[in-house]
């Protein structure tokens, strides 16, 4: 938080206005302003300071959006207490220098009037705060656009007209015979595929369920080529299944390992979908490396590291060992 000029002038500017504003009946010459303004600043630096380490500490304890009304209740009622702590406290220490007496009931009012200067800081921090946090979310979201766009446009530069590619995937299902059910299975696998991408390639976030349909049909078209020595198990929890991910990253992940490993029947690809103990989305497969290398797209796994930096602080992993290579993806707090 870089708040060190708004401390320094804040906290005497403050001090001063309320050492007037509550006592300027008793200001009746230098020593006694003197003395209340000592008092003054002792309640300021120590009600600011104070309830600034809290709205820090509360930050990182409740850093994220959906987390903000909770974050604020358990923030103003600490500040309260802290503010009844501190006065009454710092009201007892002034009492024993003789400074001030200590009164309960004068103490008590004190408490109440030390809420205002409490909470028209606090409303400070959260107004800046909100709008660094509106601020940085507005260029996360320029940034996304822009990989976006860098990342698709390898992917779809060749890509035909989707137009004219439907068309032609209908009047292809059209001379398909009806009764060869794998031909039309295929088919309609392919368009489902196509069609993911298509909708997809615009938005920043899609449902976890999406994103595993839409990869249940890129296997099964997999599937069809390799058989039985490409296996895919997928662990994913069904209360799991509204978790958010970017569009096309599990996909992604399920290409690389199909291109870049052996696939035969004596050594079949295992390839692995679950949630970690922390709460990663994890695709794992063992490793059989290729000797020739398939011709990459340039939209892999970089690209994936690229777009989770800016949806999320938490960073995608990869363990790469001799016989493991997995990926753990972190879940996207929206």
């Amino acid at each position: 938080m870089n708040d060190k000029w708004f401390r320094i002038i804040g906290i005497p500017v403050l001090g001063i206005f309320f050492a007037v504003v509550y006592n300027y009946e008793e200001l009746i010459n230098v020593t006694v302003f003197f003395k209340e303004l000592l008092v003054s600043l002792a309640f300021t630096i120590s009600l600011w300071e104070g309830n600034r380490a809290f709205v820090i500490y509360m930050r990182k304890t409740f850093p994220h959006n959906e987390q903000t009304v909770k974050r604020l209740v358990i923030q103003s009622v600490i500040s309260i207490l802290y503010t009844w702590a501190a006065t009454w406290i710092i009201s007892y220490l002034f009492s024993l220098i003789r400074v001030c007496s200590h009164d309960p009931y004068e103490t008590f009012i004190m408490s109440f009037f030390n809420l205002v200067p409490t909470f028209f800081v606090i409303s400070i921090y959260e107004g800046a705060y909100f709008f660094m946090e509106w601020k940085k979310n507005f260029q996360r979201s320029e940034a996304l656009a822009k990989e976006n766009i860098r990342s698709q446009f390898e992917a779809l530069k060749n890509q035909l007209d989707p137009h004219f590619l439907f068309n032609s995937l209908n009047t292809l299902a059209a001379l398909i015979d009806d009764h060869n059910e794998p031909a039309q299975k295929y088919l309609e696998q392919l368009s489902d595929v196509y069609r993911y991408v298509l909708l997809s390639r615009q938005k920043e976030t899609v449902p976890l369920q999406e994103e595993l349909s839409f990869v249940a049909s890129y296997i099964y078209l997999n599937k069809t080529r390799f058989r039985d020595n490409l296996v895919v198990v997928n662990k994913i929890p069904e209360d799991a299944m509204q978790q958010r991910v970017a569009p096309l990253s599990l996909q992604i992940l399920v290409e690389n390992a199909i291109k870049h490993n052996v696939i035969s029947k004596d050594k079949p690809l295992m390839l692995r979908i679950f949630i970690d103990k922390h709460g990663y989305i994890t695709v794992e497969n063992n490793v059989q490396k290729k000797n020739i290398l398939e011709k990459s797209t340039k939209t892999g796994l970089q690209n994936i590291i690229n777009r989770y930096a800016l949806l999320t602080s938490s960073k995608v992993e990869v363990i790469h060992n001799t016989d493991v290579f997995s990926v753990r993806i972190p879940p996207i707090v929206s």
